[in-house]
């Protein structure tokens, strides 16, 4: 075999494209489901992990919130009927709620199209702008000084552009396919789920 032949196929069975394919088809239903939601959202897992440690607050905190909503939707069949029953109960912001875990994987969602915005800007060799920038936009606003200090710290070990390419099995072009693709798909499922909170006057500085 060539030694180029191993990224021929880059872009096609690779976590980025299942990702890309999972929200492309979420995005195109008017009511959002929540079992294929779940899934769309657990495969966003392998991209946290590839970051390092910068990002490990939020591998950690996405992780376990999609795992709670997935066994949630053993009971609830949409994402609209998770809101309905943390209003009725006023639990919509309480800790350990499905509509607060709800609101923080929405924020994974948004990170990740924040960062590969940045991605795909630029070719710098440090991700650490684009990483940085991502995380500034979307998180740190909610975020404690302690947390926000950490991330700032874990920056430093942040994977180059190279080797988080070999890390998802892409080439630079199938990457910014690939990623494109995904800010797409998500950019109208991140702003459903708001409308969802802001439709029952829930307010999004939380």
């Amino acid at each position: 075999m060539d030694e180029d032949d191993g990224f021929e196929d880059a872009g096609t069975g690779t976590p980025l494209s299942a990702i890309a394919e999972a929200f492309e088809e979420l995005s195109s239903n008017h009511d959002l489901m929540l079992k294929p939601f779940c899934h769309a959202c657990s495969l966003l897992s392998v991209l946290f992990g590839s970051l390092g440690i910068a990002f490990k607050f939020a591998e950690l905190e996405y992780v376990s919130k999609v795992r709670d909503l997935t066994e949630a939707s053993e009971i609830f069949g949409s994402l609209n009927s998770i809101l309905d029953y943390d209003v009725r109960n006023d639990t919509v912001r309480t800790p350990g709620s499905l509509s607060r875990n709800l609101r923080r994987v929405r924020q994974g969602l948004d990170l990740i199209r924040a960062l590969f915005q940045n991605f795909i800007s630029t070719y710098d060799d440090s991700l650490k702008e684009a990483a940085s920038m991502a995380y500034a936009k979307v998180c740190a606003p909610y975020h404690t000084w302690a947390v926000r200090t950490a991330v700032s710290a874990g920056m430093c070990a942040l994977p180059t552009r190279d080797q988080l390419l070999i890390k998802l099995n892409e080439t630079d072009d199938s990457a910014e396919r690939e990623m494109r693709r995904y800010i797409d798909a998500s950019l109208p499922i991140i702003e459903y789920i708001d409308k969802l909170y802001i439709s029952r006057n829930v307010s999004l500085d939380w």
